[in-house]
Parts: C-alpha cells; structure tokens; sequence
C-alpha cells in the first residue's frame, strides 16, 4: 500500500481545520422566529427520520419518511442484475441483514427541506418537509451512498460514494453536481472547514471482510484523509496515519480514520481508528499524533474482531463547545463517556446498546448518543458526565444531527 507523506504543513494548518460545533446552517436558521431548532435522527433499517427537541426533555416533534419513493426505486433495482447484486450485498454486509435507507441528513437553512442520503439506493434525496415529496434525486457514482457534509453557508452538500472512491458535492437547494473529487477506498466521513474553504474526507477501506488480525491490514486498502479545496475541488494534502501511527510505536494500529472531531482552537484533531477501544490526538501544525488515550474494554465484548460490526470497536466522538470534554460511543463496549480532554481521564461510563454516533444538543449542554441497539436516542450532561434521559425512536438509529423545521411542525401532510 503507498504511503503518503506530507511537507510544509504549518503553511496551511490554520485553514485546514473543521469546526465542532453546530453547522452553520443551523446558526443561521436559528435568528428567524418562524423555525425552530432540532435534531434529526436518521433510522437507518426503518428508513424513517424521527425529529425531536434540540435540548431539555428531547421529545418528539414529527417523524418523516424518508422513502416515499420506496416501489420505484425498488422496481429498478430488481430490473437491474448489477444493482440487485449490490443491493442485496449491503444488506448482508454493512447492513447486517437489513436494508440501509437512510446514513445520514441534513435541513435546509430555511427549514423547508431536509437532505437524506440513502446506501441502500445509492442515492441522495431532498424531501419537502411539508409534503414529504421528493424536491430532487442525485443518483451517485457507483453503488452506495454514505456520510454527509455540509457547508457552512448550508449552501452545499458533500456525500462520500463509497463504492466509487468519490465525494459529491452538490447545491443543497436543486441536486445539482457542483463538483467531485477523489479519494481512497471506501470514503466514509467529511467535513468543511469553518471558513467552508476546503473539505476533509476520510477514507475507511474495505471494513466487511474478516481479515480482521493485524497481520492482514494491508488487505484491507488505501485509507487516508484527502483535504481539498471547496472551491476547484483539487487536491490540497494526503494525510495517511500509518506513518504516523508507526512512528509512535502503534504498529498494529488500524490506520483507518472513523468518526473526527476538531478543537475549538483549531489545532487538534480527536479521531477513532478501525478496532481500537479510544481515540488519537493529532496535532496539526507538527503533523503529529501527540496523545493516545485507552478506554475501558467490557468484559462481556468478545475479543473476536470478526464480530465487530464493520471493524468498529468505538464509533463516535463529539466535543462541548468550549472544547473541554470530548464525548466517545464505545459501541462494540455498550457504553459511552465523557473525557476531560486536558487529562483524558474518562468519566462514568454509561451503559448504551450499541452506541452509534455521539454529537451535541442544540445548547451544548449535553452530548447525545444514538443506541442503535435499543432503537433510542440517549442524553448525557457534559458537566457531571452522567446520563439525564433516553428517547425511543425508530429502528436502528445512527446519525444524529442538528437542524431547523418550521414552527408548529409536526410532520409532513402527505407522504
């Protein structure tokens, strides 16, 4: 596999940098009266959104489907010998045994609109959360769709096509391609830049194979984080961790990026690698891992990597606004926590089924956790670092996100 090594990048470093907080599309939103704030959480096997509170009780608002379209598409897909192949390796792959329809979402800055990508059909829809009609369809390159960004001004959408190794990136408000760029095996996460210059994507390799052992790491592809400019879509850096987890020592370390999240300051990366029970400091301008922290293992997890859904051992990670604690999902460990980021010293460790994702609430506060595993979205106080309250949602829940919906709204009138 080649490695990828990188020069002069403290020229760059200040503005190759993301923001932890809320996108901006909710920043903006929220100084209009009419909206109000949110938390989109996508079901991924019920191909369901559920919305609920930003903050305080988190109840339920709406719910919204995100697969109206659901006998078309599935008309072409069986029409389709190559798709079907596809269609049905997700499900007994990646999905578990079940059907992906909805990875990730985000809302309009109006409100009206929110933003679904959808593995399972490859695709990536605008619904109208008044109707609950499809606005636009993007179709991506290759056969599956998978992690979103979003641009600061909410004016664009960037979506990882995992099969093709490209990243879209579209008008948020008409689907329209307003470029693309390549990347390594397997795309998974992205994130602009707090200025929106440029986008971070990380590529996971293939992480449904049972090559799960160290030894056989290689197999598993070229995994590296690609930074490119927002606006020309070129290239601007290749940051691979395996040069940089060796030079540490960490050889046996996954080089596979997972969930990232930056410092406020902008300074430090906190990311997960494929089956490591914690997460990795990467400082920026040296081009170094400067701190490893070690979470709990639980004793009941099997040390068996094979059973590890998609090489995850943590998958997960948010920090509080002011940056001083980081908020991890153990999820083969069903538990999640929250970290001092200056000591790394974990604090209780909350019992979650399968956690899957970890962001914030809408006032920061609180760090909220998909279990995936008990079909419930669960809070927990950044302060104390202990759990406050759980809210049921649809089947397997993963990605969580901020948004906007209209005031008074409940759900589409049609669907």
């Amino acid at each position: 596999m080649p490695a990828f090594r990188t020069r002069h990048l403290c020229s760059v470093a200040a503005a190759l940098v993301l923001t932890v907080t809320a996108p901006a599309t909710a920043a903006t939103a929220a100084s209009n009266a009419s909206l109000r704030e949110v938390l989109f959480v996508g079901n991924n096997w019920d191909g369901t959104a559920d919305v609920i509170k930003s903050s305080g009780d988190f109840a339920k608002v709406g719910r919204i489907n995100v697969i109206p379209d659901k006998d078309q598409r599935m008309a072409e897909i069986n029409a389709d010998p190559i798709k079907w192949i596809y269609f049905m390796a997700i499900r007994n792959s990646v999905g578990e045994g079940h059907d992906q329809f909805v990875d990730d979402m985000y809302a309009t800055p109006d409100g009206k609109s929110v933003v679904v990508s959808r593995p399972s059909f490859a695709d990536i829809v605008s619904l109208d959360l008044a109707t609950g009609r499809v606005n636009w369809r993007f179709p991506v390159s290759g056969y599956r769709a998978d992690h979103m960004a979003v641009s600061p001004d909410g004016t664009r959408v960037a979506v990882s096509a995992s099969t093709s190794n490209t990243v879209h990136v579209l008008d948020i408000n008409t689907g329209a391609q307003l470029g693309s760029f390549g990347t390594g095996d397997k795309p998974h996460e992205n994130i602009f830049t707090k200025d929106g210059k440029y986008i971070w994507n990380m590529a996971i390799g293939d992480v449904n194979t049972d090559l799960d052992d160290p030894f056989w790491d290689w197999t598993k592809g070229d995994r590296h984080i690609t930074v490119v400019d927002a606006t020309t879509y070129k290239q601007v850096k290749v940051i691979d961790m395996r040069a940089r987890l060796d030079a540490i020592g960490l050889k046996d370390f996954s080089d596979a990026v997972r969930p990232a999240v930056f410092s406020p300051d902008e300074s430090k990366l906190y990311f997960q690698v494929s089956f490591f029970n914690g997460f990795l400091e990467y400082d920026i301008a040296t081009d170094r891992i400067t701190r490893v922290k070690t979470l709990p293992k639980n004793p009941a997890t099997s040390e068996d990597r094979t059973t590890w859904v998609n090489d995850s051992r943590h998958h997960g990670i948010s920090m509080n606004p002011d940056g001083t604690k980081l908020c991890v999902a153990g999820t083969m460990d069903d538990y999640a926590t929250v970290v001092d980021r200056a000591t790394l010293q974990e604090g209780p460790l909350v019992g979650a089924s399968k956690p899957y994702w970890a962001t914030i609430s809408g006032d920061g506060k609180d760090c909220i956790v998909s279990e995936s595993g008990a079909d419930q979205v669960t809070a927990i106080d950044f302060a104390t670092g202990e759990k406050l309250v759980s809210v049921p949602v649809g089947d397997h829940p993963q990605r969580v996100r901020l948004g906007h919906v209209p005031a008074g709204w409940t759900g589409p009138s049609a669907g």
